[in-house]
């Protein structure tokens, strides 16, 4: 039978990053080692210095430059590379593993670990990012007082951005984090932390337009990927997520003037023991946020404790939102061809807005099962459609 319409969402316009036109033979890449900085590859030589002194000179050569950093291991502290700079395409070439330091409390407070800010045509390719968060972790969970965590890495203010190839490990906080950029393609990333560990998103997008992940796989103790107000034309593909909290959009509605999210697009996507699969969550309070137009096509779920959920009632510690509801509109979500197995018997769960139903919400072709019997589905103020084979029955 003939399937739904889907929303209309543009696949952003990334072509050009396929080749990153400056890196072409024709053009001619001015040459940077960190070695020739005072960097060394032994794992204890602090090369923060030689880092920034080497981005200093690829960002004032007028022509493309290559930053390289070699075999080995590079020990790091706090690295802003700041643009703008007076070319558009800067490769930096990980062969090495570049290390945070060790005392989680050197950066702890620092909010970032390597920061690029107002940079355009920069790319990063390859290598490792060790953040060795496992002693914030613990101290996160023993409930002591403890800095909040650096971000591994973060482009923020910045455009036509690739990041292809990179391995990321334990990082303190977020592992990549994509903030007011345009224009962004992520490809071939690993992303690895303990199941348990906190606040350790895999990918973290915001403010920005035009992002894309691609071919990825993530394993944390936080969402894969997250995406925070303000994200539009955003193309999700052929992503592994296990362990931790699935693919989120949000929270959204913390703030009560909050943009919204729009035209996503989460494709071909695996989670394997995970808390959630495809989650949409809000804060339980007044917000003029929205969702809208986003498609999930293509999912498998193994042992997926919540596969499909929305839940418009988020209120951390029940604090700021008793009793009040949730202002972001969702709208116009379609779940498609999403197949597998849920840890729970509710494999299905809409808990949308009572003053804002979440409306156009469309299930085609979704087969979740719970201890191999048929799940269940749970809706409360949701309304939309079901078409070909839904199980668990449609409660829309």
């Amino acid at each position: 039978m003939a399937g739904l319409p889907l929303p209309m969402i543009p696949r952003p316009i990334t072509l050009f990053f396929i080749v990153f036109f400056a890196f072409s033979p024709s053009a001619k890449a001015a040459q940077f080692s960190v070695l020739s900085y005072g960097a060394k590859p032994d794992g204890k030589t602090d090369s923060t210095k030689a880092f920034a002194a080497a981005w200093a000179h690829a960002c004032a050569s007028t022509q493309p430059a290559t930053i390289s950093v070699p075999k080995g291991s590079f020990s790091l502290g706090q690295v802003r590379f700041q643009g703008p700079c007076k070319n558009r395409a800067i490769l930096l070439r990980i062969d090495g593993t570049l290390v945070a330091p060790s005392d989680y409390k050197v950066i702890g407070n620092a909010k970032n670990w390597l920061i690029f800010e107002h940079v355009n045509g920069v790319a990063v390719s390859g290598g490792t990012l060790d953040g060795q968060g496992a002693g914030l972790w613990s101290c996160k969970n023993s409930g002591k007082g403890c800095p909040r965590g650096a971000t591994s890495l973060e482009f923020t203010n910045s455009n036509n951005i690739a990041i292809t190839g990179l391995a990321s490990l334990n990082s303190q906080l977020f592992h990549i984090v994509i903030n007011g950029c345009q224009n962004v393609k992520v490809q071939g990333v690993k992303v690895s932390a303990a199941g348990n560990s906190p606040n350790t998103d895999g990918i973290h997008v915001q403010s920005s337009t035009g992002v894309t992940i691609l071919n990825s796989r993530i394993g944390t103790g936080d969402d894969c990927v997250s995406i925070g107000p303000g994200t539009s034309s955003l193309w999700i593909e052929n992503v592994a997520c296990g362990p931790g909290h699935g693919i989120s959009i949000g929270s959204l509605g913390k703030e009560s003037q909050e943009a919204g999210v729009q035209n996503v697009t989460v494709k071909t996507a695996t989670f394997t023991g995970t808390q959630n699969g495809l989650r949409i969550k809000s804060w339980g309070r007044p917000s003029n946020g929205f969702a809208r137009d986003i498609l999930f096509q293509h999912a498998v779920m193994n042992n997926v404790q919540n596969p499909i959920v929305i839940d418009q009632n988020y209120c951390p510690g029940e604090k700021n939102c008793p009793g009040q509801v949730s202002g972001v509109k969702i709208s116009d979500v379609t779940y498609q061809d999403i197949h597998g197995s849920s840890a729970t018997e509710v494999a299905v769960k809409f808990d949308c807005s009572k003053k804002y139903p979440c409306t156009g919400i469309k299930l085609e072709d979704v087969k979740l099962t719970y201890k191999n019997q048929p799940a269940e589905a749970s809706c409360s103020n949701a309304g939309g459609l079901a078409s070909g084979l839904v199980q668990p029955t449609s409660c829309l």
